[in-house]
């Protein structure tokens, strides 16, 4: 006889790793496994053994597929079960101490473990301050313009991206919507400026979807390049409200914390007017996570003096900086502040540039 084997046999509710019965061998009965009969089987349903795996198991060294998927899940359902249990005795554990519990530690997550970037903002420097009253963005901060926004689309724009344009006018006012006809950006860019408006955007599409949006400030820029992703028109989303209303609405900025992300976060501010309607209770956010800008168009809703809801009015869409340049759009001769370079700059899942 050559080396003995080992294989995994199943008795009863357990596992167990035994040797291969060569000629002449007899493996010896165990209690509560199939040798023993049906009462044997009724002992292992009783009272199982507590470990349900041998130690140093791996499932994947199971070949059957339906009996490795099979044990894969009750693996997942011993681990969430234990789980449970130890969640359940630390919070008695708490109530048992009261006032004298530890606190709570802080779960360790991207956000809060974040490499620290050395341009991020700080509001009370002084070169900070000295860049925001003399950049573009100024004079609107300033209360010296009142914003007028255009918004156009690709040339042949398909009916989604048209939606999209006009559900987006709705919701930034002062806001007009112009179809291309074939012009040049270089040749809209020097009209809009005739015509006082302040801000330029463009919706770009693929395949009948809108993946790209292009946002310059008026008339001496910057201008930023977005990749956009997850659009959703208002007949879209669940649990809707009604048309949004021609009020002023509040704008959120969340979480641009660094020198481009305040450059970027200054740029959707002066698309909205100074002074919002909270008559209206209309909400606009930009929310950056992950260098991930979402925006989000919300309307309040009072339940009582102490409890508010918020009820969503779309659209919403998803937002990812490609570049950021100097002066209005040009392709060709542009100058730029900042690309997005994938296979540089998102070597570290913890380092954001926003």
């Amino acid at each position: 006889m050559g080396p003995r084997h080992r294989r995994l046999l199943c008795t009863g509710a357990v596992w167990r790793w035994c040797p291969w019965r060569g000629p002449g061998r007899k493996m010896a009965a165990e209690p509560g496994s199939v040798a023993n009969g049906a009462g044997g089987m009724a002992d292992s349903v009783r009272a199982p053994e507590e470990a349900l795996f041998p130690p140093a198991f791996s499932v994947s060294e199971i070949k059957n597929k339906q009996r490795r998927h099979f044990m894969f899940l009750r693996w997942k359902q011993q681990r969430r079960k234990e789980k449970l249990a130890n969640k359940k005795k630390r919070k008695k554990e708490r109530e048992a101490l009261g006032d004298k519990a530890p606190p709570k530690p802080i779960p360790k997550t991207i956000e809060n473990q974040r490499v620290y970037d050395e341009t991020t903002v700080d509001p009370t420097d002084e070169e900070i301050t000295f860049d925001e009253a003399t950049d573009e963005f100024a004079p609107y901060f300033n209360r010296q313009i009142v914003p007028k926004i255009l918004i156009t689309t690709s040339d042949r724009p398909r009916g989604r991206s048209v939606r999209f344009c006009e559900q987006l006018s709705t919701v930034i006012p002062n806001s007009h919507v112009y179809y291309r006809r074939g012009l040049a950006l270089k040749r809209i860019i020097p009209q809009c400026i005739s015509r006082d408006f302040t801000d330029l955007i463009v919706i770009n599409e693929d395949r009948k979807i809108p993946n790209g949006l292009v946002l310059s400030h008026l008339p001496d820029g910057p201008t930023a390049h977005f990749r956009m992703s997850s659009v959703r028109l208002r007949k879209e989303i669940k649990r809707k409200g009604k048309e949004p209303t021609e009020h002023q609405p509040e704008v959120i900025l969340n979480n641009f914390t660094t020198r481009l992300g305040h450059s970027i976060g200054r740029m959707f501010a002066s698309l909205f007017p100074h002074d919002p309607q909270f008559i209206g209770r209309q909400v606009a956010t930009f929310h950056n996570q992950r260098d991930y800008i979402f925006f989000r168009f919300h309307r309040y809703i009072f339940k009582s003096e102490k409890k508010v809801g918020i009820q969503e009015l779309g659209p919403r869409f998803t937002l990812k900086l490609r570049s950021l340049q100097k002066g209005t759009f040009d392709s060709k001769f542009g100058e730029y502040e900042w690309i997005h370079k994938r296979r540089e700059m998102d070597t570290s899942r913890r380092k954001f540039h926003l």
